[in-house]
């Protein structure tokens, strides 16, 4: 596959695998990816985590604003495929259709399941038990192209969002590597999406962030663990937000909706609508992550017993 110039079009974390595959097995003429980003006072300009491996293994950068209007550049290259993961913009249709295999997607869930751009969230937050990785050819609609191949994996209770994306993208890497021969063969399947099968996983709101304990406590232990390790639920205590970054589901159902039930050694058990939440690590408002033993060491537990989170 090394005679295959590709373009490489991705932004964070999860499309950094895939990329290393490619660069080892592929000719990657260009990676593209979004502006660099101003962070802290001093405005310091911060590389997505693709710009910092294409430059590592010395390949050229393209980081237009708008891809929609900025796109010669890239068909000038000549590329022979453009494959893209996470890049974070519509790719328009001259891109899509104008290299001799066309443009491929490599997509965090098994479509027509969780189109859009958190799909790893809400597979856990909307109580999935199997996603997984599929490569699709791409279409001016979101995440609507014909399918090439896919590949599931559990979802294990245990899992949380971080987990679940080291292990797709993983999975990315893996899947990709084994369908480019098959799409440079012409010998890949395409498989049109199910339309009355589709779901959505958009990106999280803030409004998603916070927890409704009036939901079970399994719909709540899946909220916290589908938002951890970013970016986190929570919820607001005496007027102050709290971040919840572990708990489990506990049997207890006594208590108010929202109440604080009981207070542990090592845990905040909270009444849901069945039954209850045990809190064991959190975040408290301008302080930094902390194991909920700890943070009872520094308060009296009497004055936070029976209180109740705003559910407003």
């Amino acid at each position: 596959m090394k005679e295959r110039k590709v373009v490489y079009m991705g932004t964070p974390d999860f499309a950094v695998p895939i990329l290393e595959m490619l660069i080892k097995n592929t000719n990657v003429i260009l990676v593209v990816t979004q502006p660099d980003k101003e962070v802290g006072r001093k405005k310091e300009k911060k590389y997505s985590p693709i710009k910092e491996v294409a430059i590592k293994n010395n390949i050229e950068v393209y980081q237009p604003i708008k891809i929609k209007n900025e796109f010669d550049y890239i068909l000038s290259k000549e590329p022979d495929i453009i494959i893209t993961c996470a890049y974070g913009q519509i790719i328009p249709n001259e891109l899509i259709e104008t290299p001799k295999y066309k443009a491929i997607n490599v997509h965090a869930s098994l479509l027509p399941k969780l189109r859009g751009g958190a799909p790893i969230h809400h597979a856990i937050i909307d109580g999935y038990k199997e996603t997984g990785i599929t490569i699709m050819y791409m279409s001016p609609k979101l995440d609507a192209g014909d399918i090439i191949s896919q590949e599931k994996i559990s979802i294990e209770q245990t899992d949380n969002v971080g987990t679940l994306h080291d292990k797709l993208s993983k999975l990315g890497e893996k899947l990709l590597l084994e369908t480019l021969p098959l799409i440079f063969e012409n010998k890949n399947k395409r498989i049109k999406q199910n339309e009355s099968e589709v779901t959505y996983g958009y990106n999280i709101t803030r409004e998603e962030e916070k927890i409704d304990f009036n939901k079970t406590a399994e719909e709540v232990y899946n909220q916290i663990r589908g938002l951890n390790p970013f970016p986190l639920a929570y919820a607001t205590l005496d007027g102050e937000e709290t971040k919840i970054i572990k708990a489990e589901v506990n049997c207890s159902s006594k208590g108010k909706v929202g109440q604080i039930t009981e207070i542990t050694k090592n845990s905040i058990i909270v009444k849901c609508k069945d039954q209850s939440v045990e809190i064991t690590e959190i975040k408290p408002f301008g302080k930094k992550a902390m194991t909920v033993k700890d943070y009872l060491n520094g308060i009296k537990k009497e004055n936070l017993l029976y209180k109740e989170y705003n559910n407003e």
